[in-house]
């Protein structure tokens, strides 16, 4: 029998000691719950580890100090942690979940995304959630009887359908991403339901850690000001508080302390709205919580219009700053003109990459180049860039 995670008290909380398992069957831990045993798995996953050199807005070679991929996920995690923590929620799972969100991203952030899925348009195209549900299946090649990670059904349902299901009126199998459709042909993931409680509690986390440490970068990197923010609700009147609570503190204090408030909030209204839809719903189980014809786990109504407000003022004033513009433009490129080449010519690929093609600009050769891009770090794209097309380069 699995080991039961004394702190998921709730009766609606996902069950460790019930798990629906792994598709490859192993024995359990003696020290560790399935949920456990998916969170470090996940932990010494060489993704994971290329997280670090993997940006969300800033390249990494612009500063120490600016988010990438791995510092958000342990932000997340801590977030989605205390969150599970007050509502009897499996604390594991949900920090899995948070952990591994991020693992399918491309190097530098949406803008490598946005040009990989370009590229792969005649070829199923790209999607980051899909790609991770790939790397956690398949290309993680770590253990001797299987591919991947061989995760729990919890995780990989989790990681498919933290956003909601993916399966609703008007969307059909016919038009998920390829690599769900693929892996929900080899195990049902119940894609038309919602994820269990654990996986919308990590996505929460997200959306509150990708908010309010994207304030903190653009205010650290001069892309607007503590004045411009005073305009956006919520925002506005936390760091007017902050600075009448203490006059005179210096700027970069001001900053963490209106980004904890705010964080805060976030998180206290989160619990807020998740009770009142408990006494609403009132589900005994996981499966009641999936069932269900709404998310359990959400925002009240005034916060969303927080939330979008503050989005709004994000995509202008740092997600298309013309600074941001410069940079992603580069990196699109670097993106654009990678694949372009090894998809031309798939012998330039490290030879394990090899392995798989069907020859210049096959089908499977664009996915094997995709997969081979998608992993790279910023830091690697740059060199790897370098090396193919600068004539100069004594590496290449």
């Amino acid at each position: 029998m699995p080991i039961v995670n004394p702190a998921a008290t709730a009766r609606y909380a996902s069950k460790a000691e019930e798990t629906r398992g792994r598709l490859f069957p192993e024995p359990e831990s003696a020290t560790r719950t399935p949920f456990q045993r998916d969170r470090d798995r996940i932990i010494h996953s060489g993704a994971f580890r290329r997280l670090k050199y993997k940006t969300q807005v800033f390249v990494y070679h612009e500063g120490d100090n600016y988010r990438t991929r791995l510092s958000h996920s342990l932000e997340v995690a801590q977030i989605a942690r205390s969150v599970a923590r007050v509502l009897g929620l499996d604390e594991d799972l949900a920090e899995t979940l948070a952990l591994a969100h991020d693992l399918g991203h491309t190097p530098f952030g949406h803008a490598g995304e946005t040009a990989l899925d370009a590229c792969m348009k005649d070829y199923g195209g790209f999607d980051h959630n899909a790609q991770t549900l790939r790397i956690v299946t398949k290309l993680e090649h770590r253990y001797a009887s299987f591919d991947g990670l061989n995760l729990t059904w919890e995780t990989l349902e989790g990681l498919v359908k933290h956003n909601g299901p993916v399966i609703a009126p008007g969307v059909s199998a016919d038009d998920l991403p390829r690599a769900i459709a693929e892996y929900a042909e080899t195990q049902d993931l119940e894609l038309e339901t919602y994820a269990g409680p654990e996986a919308q509690v990590a996505a929460l986390a997200d959306d509150i850690a990708y908010n309010n440490h994207d304030i903190d970068d653009g205010l650290r990197a001069g892309l607007f000001s503590i004045d411009d923010l005073m305009a956006v609700p919520l925002v506005g009147d936390v760091f007017r508080r902050v600075m009448d609570r203490y006059p005179g503190l210096e700027e970069a204090r001001v900053i963490h302390e209106a980004v904890r408030e705010l964080i805060g909030a976030m998180v206290g209204d989160v619990l807020d709205e998740t009770r009142a839809r408990l006494a609403a719903a009132r589900p005994e189980t996981a499966a009641d919580v999936r069932a269900m014809d709404r998310p359990l786990v959400g925002f009240t109504p005034e916060m969303n219009e927080h939330n979008a407000a503050l989005k709004a003022f994000l995509f202008k004033r740092m997600y298309r700053h013309y600074r941001v513009n410069r940079s992603m433009s580069k990196a699109k490129r670097i993106v654009q003109d990678l694949f372009g080449l090894l998809h031309e010519s798939p012998d330039q690929l490290p030879p394990e990459w090899q392995q798989g093609c069907d020859g210049a600009q096959g089908f499977k050769t664009a996915r094997r180049v995709c997969d081979f891009i998608a992993g790279m770090t910023d830091k690697f794209a740059i060199e790897e860039h370098q090396r193919l097309f600068d004539l100069h380069d004594p590496r290449s």
